[in-house]
């Protein structure tokens, strides 16, 4: 079966760091792009990070360019958001995704296949 399981999300202050974990299951992890994507409630989805079997990441909306890193662990099957000074305007519900390709064209933020996500919320 397969399967991606987030975690990692919490109760941040501003300015705080989480570092998330998308954990892969049931399909070759090592021939698929996996994205992270947040949604708050009420608005669309918004496309963060990809990185493809290559470890070649790419960060979407400038945003969060300076403060959030992906990477991942084809021995493991994992993929990990690293946020580091982090602000209210973070705060949603993070999900890993793959649209079952190699590349990062941002086309997971529609797929099929997708986690139950992780809570992120930062406030003091």
């Amino acid at each position: 079966q397969e399967q991606l399981v987030e975690s990692g999300g919490g109760l941040v202050q501003p300015g705080g760091s989480l570092r998330l974990s998308c954990a892969a299951s049931g399909f070759t992890f090592e021939r698929y792009a996996i994205g992270w994507f947040r949604q708050v409630p009420g608005r669309a989805r918004e496309a963060i990070a990809c990185v493809d079997p290559n470890d070649d990441a790419t960060v979407y909306p400038d945003s969060v360019k300076a403060r959030f890193t992906i990477s991942r662990d084809n021995v493991n099957h994992t993929v990990s958001l690293q946020m580091d000074n982090l602000k209210p305007d973070d705060t949603a519900k993070y999900h890993c995704a793959t649209d079952r390709t190699p590349y990062c064209t941002g086309r997971f933020l529609w797929s099929d296949f997708w986690g139950q996500g992780t809570l992120v919320t930062v406030s003091s």
